[in-house]
């Protein structure tokens, strides 16, 4: 069978940017499909009704919602309206596990989440963010996602959803995904190296310290001169938690022993260490 796996992205993270694409990272898985339906930056309510509109149409076997602050009432409204259409429902976001009520509610309900506490906001302030600024910010923060563990992590998530399906199970059958990543389980297997896990552990902290400071430059401080550089310097922990996930990454060729699980084609993973091998 073909799983089909509907994907709604309200708003921007990171780890939206990159969500269906690691399921199928080079097109040519047989046992399943996507389809992604955006809002693009908007998370007004007709928006984010057209987006669920066009993911019931579709269909899914399941669905993914990735938005940023997962509690507000947008994305909210979006998985209650695909749970009334019997889609069961999984939660990509931020780091939402300090708004007490929000978030005690999203553990308690019968939604699958995974939280990646690193996939930090961004600084938008005017006087600083312009669309190079916020490509580059978002460019630094997929590559921490990326080498420090979290991407294969949410990937494997995912792909358990997917087998489920496969082997018959749908609906309130589906055990979905209930997992707070942090710079623990990230790394967790990833690394060779341990002087790489070391420096890939530091980015995903440093990132996810940036999401503290932009808060207190867009939110908490009101005069520009102030806030300027605040959200500035939180570009720029981005920036320098991408820098040690090279660093990282460089090692980790130098003893050849980067960890690769690629999908074959029947949506199987597989893997390997040295580069002159075949995954297995």
């Amino acid at each position: 069978m073909v799983v089909k796996v509907g994907v709604a992205k309200l708003g921007n993270i990171a780890s939206g940017v990159m969500a269906e694409l690691l399921l199928d990272e080079r097109a040519d898985r047989e046992d399943m499909m996507t389809f992604m339906a955006t809002s693009g930056t908007k998370l007004q309510k007709e928006d984010v009704d057209r987006v669920v509109s066009n993911l019931k149409a579709w269909q899914p076997d399941f669905a993914i919602v990735v938005s940023p602050n997962g509690v507000l009432e947008g994305p909210v409204g979006a998985r209650e309206d695909l749970k009334a259409a019997g889609i069961p429902t999984i939660v990509i976001t931020d780091d939402v596990t300090t708004k007490k009520e929000g978030w005690e509610a999203l553990k308690a309900s019968g939604f699958g989440y995974i939280i990646v506490k690193a996939d930090a906001m961004i600084g938008a302030r005017r006087e600083f963010l312009d669309p190079v600024e916020m490509a580059d910010y978002n460019g630094n923060l997929v590559k921490v996602l990326a080498l420090t563990g979290a991407f294969r992590k949410l990937q494997m998530e995912l792909d358990k959803v997917i087998d489920q399906v496969k082997a018959g199970k749908k609906g309130a059958e589906l055990e979905l995904p209930k997992l707070v990543l942090n710079s623990d389980n990230s790394t967790k297997g990833e690394f060779t190296n341990p002087y790489a896990l070391a420096k890939a552990r530091a980015a995903y902290e440093i990132a996810q310290a940036v999401a503290g400071v932009n808060v207190k430059g867009c939110f908490m401080t009101k005069e520009w001169t102030d806030y300027v550089p605040i959200v500035a310097s939180a570009h720029e922990m981005m920036r320098a938690a991408a820098n040690l996930c090279d660093q990282a990454r460089e090692l980790e060729k130098g003893c050849d022993g980067i960890i690769r699980k690629p999908h074959k084609k029947t949506g199987e993973i597989v893997s390997k260490v040295a580069l002159i091998s075949k995954p297995e």
